[in-house]
């Protein structure tokens, strides 16, 4: 036994200066006649426009992070590291001098990034530090390293200065840290907000 499908319920047409009442021909039909089509089509082709840039923009983010460099990589996961930092202590004053003042906060490594480039994303030799120790006194070591002790022990610093061995990351590698980053971040300003 076969069941005849519904009739099509009347609808009000969409375009105000019309608003006829019409049952409509075909599905997903919103006027009644053509003349109402094209006084209608402004607003529809609003909606493509937007959907078609849309579009285009995702496609140009696919090409440009295919095109990135490791270096590029390498930059991002970079500052996204140094922002974790910065929020991870933000209550801490300054690793090397102490204070807490209204200035610029950096993400200072206690075993420089050029003397020990495996150490870059090590969270136990970066903590945040004022751009003045950081840039003027070159990191202020001494008290950036009597300090360290305090936070995070003596055997964690002697591991610091200790030999390690080299660490050459591949761009996959640095777009799975820069994700970790960006969610502990979130996490971070999430607990901030609450």
């Amino acid at each position: 036994m076969r069941i005849a499908p519904k009739p099509p319920k009347p609808k009000k047409c969409r375009v105000p200066e019309c608003g006829a009442s019409f049952v409509p021909s075909r599905l997903g039909q919103a006027v009644c006649s053509p003349a109402c089509a094209i006084i209608d089509a402004p607003r529809n082709q609003e909606k493509a426009r937007k959907s078609l840039a849309q579009v285009a923009r995702r496609e140009i983010k696919v090409r440009k992070e295919r095109i990135k460099t490791r270096s590029d990589h390498f930059r991002e996961t970079q500052a996204v590291f140094n922002e974790w930092i910065r929020l991870r202590d933000a209550a801490l004053p300054c690793v090397s001098c102490g204070r807490h003042h209204e200035g610029q906060y950096h993400a200072g490594h206690y075993r420089t990034v050029g003397a020990n480039p495996e150490l870059r994303f090590e969270p136990l030799n970066v903590h945040k530090q004022c751009a003045p120790c950081n840039n003027h006194k070159s990191g202020d070591i001494v008290n950036y390293r009597i300090e360290l002790v305090k936070r995070i022990g003596q055997d964690q610093v002697e591991w610091l200065e200790g030999p390690h061995s080299a660490r050459k990351y591949t761009a996959d590698e640095l777009k799975a840290l820069k994700a970790k980053y960006r969610e502990l971040i979130k996490e971070l300003k999430k607990g901030e907000a609450a």
